[in-house]
């Protein structure tokens, strides 16, 4: 090949890759993850907006294998030992709770956050709904991790267990 054709399709290639990636710029929020309930769970959560929606971004360790219900609540309290201080699932829009893909859902209604083998867990989505600020804003919120999954129809919460973690929701 000659140098020059190398040169461009290489220049193509970093620009490819580079266009794939979604940087975010502007305002996020995040929050550091408390061990609740007696687990070992840590780690961070980050919220951004991104085309009119909200991506959450996590990386989690300590977890048991398999699916655990992931949820905004309502106040931006974690200092109960069973991180009921945070309370229920932030719902602005006074609606049942559902499915994460659906419109009839609490706000902080989300994805099933998934644990491998090892019990890490790395999370992006992107929800509609959210906001950082407002009426559907997150921060002062908090953001908790349930033991099990969410079934995404059981009421109130989605029948995901006991809070194994929890962390407040601050603008960054």
């Amino acid at each position: 090949m000659k140098p020059r054709f190398v040169f461009v399709l290489g220049a193509l290639a970093a620009a490819l890759l580079g266009a794939c990636a979604t940087p975010v710029s502007g305002p996020s929020a995040s929050a550091e993850l408390l061990a609740r309930s007696g687990s070992t769970v840590s780690g961070s959560v980050r919220f951004s907006e991104v085309s009119g929606r909200m991506r959450i971004e996590a990386q989690v360790g300590g977890l048991t294998p398999g699916e655990h219900g992931f949820h905004v609540h309502e106040a931006g309290d974690c200092s109960a030992a069973d991180a009921s201080s945070a309370k229920g699932h932030f719902n602005p829009a006074g609606k049942a709770h559902g499915h994460y893909g659906s419109t009839e859902r609490h706000g902080g209604d989300m994805v099933n956050l998934v644990a491998n083998a090892d019990g890490t867990a790395n999370y992006s989505v992107e929800v509609s709904g959210l906001s950082l600020t407002g009426p559907t804003g997150v921060v002062g919120r908090s953001v908790v991790i349930h033991a099990d999954p969410d079934d995404y129809k059981s009421q109130p919460a989605g029948n995901s267990g006991k809070r194994i973690a929890c962390g407040v929701i601050a603008a960054r």
